[in-house]
């Protein structure tokens, strides 16, 4: 399975004869290629159309859902243009897959397990409980939350929530806890939260670290800054958009350690098997016995998912994903008629869910086995993701394409899970960085103009990644070149009207609009109130040391302990050789010594509250050398801000 920038831009090639492009409008060579790429997909079958839509019961009387000052944090009815026939703008194979998504409101899957689908990039699963209700994954944003959780109200009925189910660790999962219950219902008792193992670590720390150059790319990712529609925004593969909204996290008051372990949650059994690794650090699956319904969270979507997303994040384990899967065929394959899932659909029928599964999992082993058998034969990451395609009966399936991960790109995530970025070949051992590669390529190729002439004439005759990649390179060698600029942009939108994956068609037409002008505002942000006061202190000196700069921290040596009444922990932080250490204990002795709550001290960091303004309030004493302090933050890096640097010129 490829996008269509391969076999079916080839064979469309020989037909274009376009001049420039003109924005907003498919060049004849695109309008080929996807034609090329319609023929040979299984359009007869039209299950997942019939899937999407069942037990729908009510959407939204107004689609826009709104902040408390009025703000649109998400527009479920922004899709509904991704009606009738697909544009000349989009592959049809990603038109059809947006329309099912554009499927929004409240769903009933069996009596007693309903569905709220389209508010939000994830879905919300209800199950009736003794008393109430049990709500699994309560969407990324309160707003949306609590727009999902009063049409359930609405027309299923106005019962409390007894407990709510994180299936992992992303925050489109968790988000929107404090729009459907408070921090007082949970304390209480009123309110269980039950997630996977090791979900509090994880939920804060996955965009941590790297969190400013993640939060950048997911801008490029999801589409962010492009307006939905049939020349923009096509989707997110596994939703139609990310709302932006306020992000909450409550901690969980169970956590789920082993496959097979058992709850009761207010009158309703539930098996669990925990799935680390797979799609998410943290993730779980759980049965319904008394539903025979099986919850596969987000290791089984109505697509091929990311073994790498776009936006960065470590590797994960298409083997293990694989094997996973397997495992929950053995475990509940017998017992299920009805599966569903954290993105997407149900599906109803012991051989229906039986068979999707299976083939999902085959889909994931294929990638991973076939990757690996390539790589062993002496194929690079860029030969493989060239060749790498699911056999027919494999692509065949709707729910195996690749709209959210695809194959090309997957396979690279394989290939560097075991090998990393580099391909043995010494040419690649220490290249030039881009500028200055691309000056070189530009003077190799003649000029400026023979450059641009060059892109052109590729861009002519259909061929847009060697036309993308001339003017690319003409661009970071000079990037006041606005023909040059124009003449990327031109090829990345017609490769985005081609692509079959919505992440590609986001990353292409993104690219294109950020080739025309730079980026205004800022990226997406995951720190939240909520996440940053669950992140732990430990986690706080890691991401500081990552910001210290090596020239401001020469020659600067200093120790100090901080002492967290409040967590009954010390940690010692030194500064040597321009490197951060901190542990628990050491046998250096400390120039100074901070005492400060664990809040006061996220204040400082997170909210750029001054030392001495914590001393002037009462909350942090000082021992020693104030001017120690002084020291330590001298040598950091300001407070990372969600800046949209620059991706596709220098």
């Amino acid at each position: 399975m490829k996008l269509a920038l391969g076999t079916a831009i080839l064979a469309a090639c020989c037909l274009a004869a376009a001049a420039a492009a003109d924005t907003g409008k498919a060049t004849p060579a695109t309008v080929a290629a996807n034609e090329a790429f319609a023929e040979g997909l299984p359009w007869s079958d039209t299950s997942e159309a019939e899937l999407a839509a069942r037990g729908f019961i009510a959407t939204l009387e107004d689609t826009r859902i709104l902040a408390a000052d009025g703000r649109v944090v998400f527009d479920a009815g922004a899709y509904d243009f991704a009606e009738g026939s697909p544009p000349e703008t989009m592959n049809p194979s990603l038109w059809r897959h947006l329309g099912l998504l554009n499927n929004h409101g409240l769903f009933e899957v069996v009596p007693g397990l309903w569905q709220v689908r389209g508010l939000d990039i994830s879905v919300m699963s209800i199950i009736e409980s003794e008393t109430g209700y049990i709500v699994v994954d309560p969407l990324t944003a309160t707003e949306t939350a609590a727009a999902a959780m009063s049409l359930v109200r609405r027309h299923i009925g106005d019962r409390p929530i007894a407990a709510v189910i994180y299936t992992h660790s992303h925050g489109d999962h968790f988000g929107g806890v404090k729009g459907i219950v408070s921090d007082a219902d949970v304390v209480s008792g009123k309110v269980q939260i039950i997630a996977p193992d090791g979900f509090m670590e994880h939920a804060v720390s996955e965009n941590l670290i790297a969190g400013p150059a993640m939060s950048r790319r997911a801008n490029y990712q999801f589409g962010t800054r492009l307006t939905p529609g049939p020349a923009g925004q096509g989707g997110a593969g596994i939703g139609t958009g990310l709302p932006n909204g306020s992000i909450s996290l409550i901690a969980p008051t169970y956590t789920v350690t082993r496959t097979g372990e058992t709850l009761v949650i207010d009158g309703i059994t539930i098996e669990f098997q925990v799935t680390p690794g797979t799609e998410a650090p943290s993730e779980m699956n759980f049965y319904l016995p008394h539903l025979r319904a099986l919850c596969l969270a987000e290791n089984a979507n109505p697509t091929m998912h990311n073994i790498l997303p776009p936006r960065g994040a470590l590797v994960r384990d298409a083997k293990g994903w694989a094997d996973y899967l397997t495992e929950a065929i053995r475990l509940y394959g017998d017992r299920t008629d009805v599966m569903f899932v954290s993105h997407g659909w149900p599906r109803w029928g012991k051989d229906e869910v039986g068979a999707f599964m299976s083939s999902h999992r085959d889909a994931y082993k294929y990638l991973h086995d076939q990757t690996v058998r390539l790589m062993n034969k002496g194929n690079t990451a860029e030969e493989i993701a060239e060749v790498i395609e699911l056999p027919a009966s494999l692509a065949s399936k709707w729910y195996n394409r690749g709209y959210y991960g695809t194959m090309a790109h997957n396979s690279k995530a394989v290939y560097q899970r075991y090998l990393g970025w580099y391909d043995a070949n010494p040419v690649n051992l220490n290249a030039w960085p881009p500028e200055e590669a691309s000056k070189r390529y530009v003077e190799a190729m003649g000029g400026k103009g023979k450059a641009l002439r060059t892109a052109k004439k590729a861009f002519k005759a259909g061929d847009y990644r060697w036309a993308a990649e001339v003017a690319g390179h003409l661009v970071f060698a000079d990037p006041s070149n606005t023909k040059a600029r124009e003449a990327l942009a031109e090829a990345f939108e017609q490769m985005g009207y081609q692509a079959e994956g919505s992440l590609w068609r986001n990353m292409y037409l993104t690219g294109a609009a950020e080739a025309r002008a730079a980026p205004t505002g800022s990226s997406i942000s995951t720190l939240s109130a909520d996440v940053v006061s669950a992140i732990s202190v430990e986690q706080v000196f890691d991401m500081l040391a990552v910001r210290v700069d090596p020239q401001r921290a020469e020659g600067k040596s200093v120790t100090i302990a901080f002492e967290f009444p409040d967590l009954k922990e010390t940690r010692i932080v030194s500064i040597r050789n321009s490197v951060l250490v901190h542990e628990a204990s050491s046998g250096q002795t400390p120039e100074a010594t901070f005492t400060l709550p664990k809040p006061a001290f996220l204040g400082m960091i997170f909210a750029g509250q001054k030392p001495v303004d914590l001393v002037l309030k009462g909350v942090l004493s000082i021992k020693g050398d104030p001017a120690a302090a002084a020291t330590l933050l001298g040598v950091l890096d300001p407070p990372a801000t969600p800046e949209l640097f620059a991706i596709v010129t220098p």
